[in-house]
């Protein structure tokens, strides 16, 4: 090492001057004290041309480390290889890698699909993949990704007992994948290599009671709830109309013409962003102008005890179910939606794709066009009423006739 090389004392105590100056410790390496710092630089010729490549900041990079990193960049150079260029060219990929990772991907596609899907399903999605995925997955470039690394990250969720949760996992990991081979920042689906690695899943459905006798035994429960008027009042209703538990509870003032008969439900509120009339029953618009003079002055049908500002909670008639004895495998919010398809169909015999519609499922005309809001409208009128009706024969514990499934 030549004379002048550096030694750990000397550039510890090395202070900065009114102008920067350099402290050489040979072979083209330097340090350059200046009052924003001490920064290792190595002058070196490629190609002809007087070349500057930076090496770090002392002391966090200590002398020994930068006579490495001095000795590597020499050694490319005597390979052909230009030392600036090369951590030019590693910096760019170690970019795309970061902007090509699993996590980025699953982040944009998320994004691009959220504003169609409801809250609560956006922010279980998001959920499931910040908790399951991203902690093993997230920083590797989606398409160095295998499918036996992705089978091990669904086995954790597994092995905590959550099968349905690697299933839906796994869907997601699909949609993630397919979204990146049409980005082109992947080349295939390796989730479906893993068809059949996970155990399957027994299907399980909404506890719904369907049997005439129950269904009028649920409806007296009802009317003799001990609860507050307001959830007395959304219990009541939410069998008349049968909307998915979110939207009843969610349910505004300025959405209902009861001098119409009719609930706007918004498409910002819909699972499926799109707008759903639903056509009130007598019994419904009775239910609804008694309520009016208690919950009428604030914006929500079915306001939080708490403050009208708020709807009630999510499990407000889940846990009113609860508490007038029927358990989770007999009864559940949402039970009120099979309910309804069950007897309509098998029982009432109205037309399938009109039920459909009124679920406010993906229902397509015979041109494969999705219905508007307003199609059927009158036919789903007359299935409302009729639907009421019925229900009040089985609260009355008339005669019902028997299920019959239509030829």
């Amino acid at each position: 090492m030549p004379k002048d090389a550096l030694n750990d004392v000397a550039a510890r105590k090395a202070k900065p001057q009114a102008k920067p100056y350099k402290l050489a410790d040979g072979q083209g390496m330097y340090l350059l004290v200046s009052e924003t710092g001490k920064y290792w630089r190595l002058d070196y010729r490629f190609n002809a041309k007087r070349k500057t490549l930076a090496m770090g900041c002392y002391p966090d990079v200590p002398l020994a480390k930068a006579r490495e990193r001095r000795d590597e960049a020499r050694q490319q150079i005597a390979d052909g290889i230009d030392p600036g260029a090369a951590r030019k060219a590693q910096k760019q990929a170690a970019g795309e890698r970061r902007a090509n990772s699993f996590e980025v991907v699953a982040r944009e596609w998320h994004g691009k699909h959220a504003p169609i899907w409801s809250s609560h399903h956006g922010d279980k999605i998001i959920r499931l993949l910040e908790r399951d995925l991203f902690p093993w997955l997230g920083s590797q470039p989606i398409r160095d990704i295998s499918a036996p690394e992705l089978l091990t990250a669904l086995r954790r969720v597994e092995s905590r007992g959550a099968f349905e949760t690697a299933h839906r996992a796994l869907q997601t990991c699909g949609q993630v994948f397919r979204y990146a081979i049409a980005t082109g920042r992947a080349e295939r689906d390796i989730s479906a290599d893993l068809k059949g690695a996970l155990p399957p899943v027994k299907p399980k459905h909404h506890s719904a009671i369907t049997e005439p006798n129950e269904i009028g035994g649920l409806l007296r429960a009802i009317d003799g709830y001990q609860g507050s008027f307001v959830m007395q009042c959304a219990l009541r209703l939410a069998p008349l109309v049968f909307v998915r538990p979110g939207e009843l509870r969610q349910a505004q003032w300025a959405e209902m013409d009861l001098d119409a008969a009719l609930w706007a439900i918004p498409a910002e509120r819909m699972k499926m962003k799109e707008s759903l009339l639903v056509p009130l029953a007598t019994q419904a618009v009775a239910i609804l102008q008694d309520l009016h003079a208690l919950t009428g002055n604030g914006p929500y049908v079915f306001p939080s005890p708490r403050t009208d500002q708020r709807p009630m909670s999510n499990n407000g008639v889940l846990s009113a179910l609860r508490r007038m004895g029927y358990d989770k495998d007999e009864m559940t919010g949402h039970g009120f939606r099979a309910m309804a398809r069950t007897v309509l169909d098998e029982h009432l015999n109205f037309r399938p794709d009109i039920i459909e519609q009124q679920l406010a499922h993906a229902v397509k005309d015979p041109n494969g066009r999705a219905y508007n809001r307003t199609k059927h409208l009158e036919e789903r009128r007359r299935m409302m009423q009729v639907w009421a009706d019925w229900l009040e024969e089985c609260k009355a514990g008339a005669k019902v006739v028997p299920f019959r499934k239509k030829a």
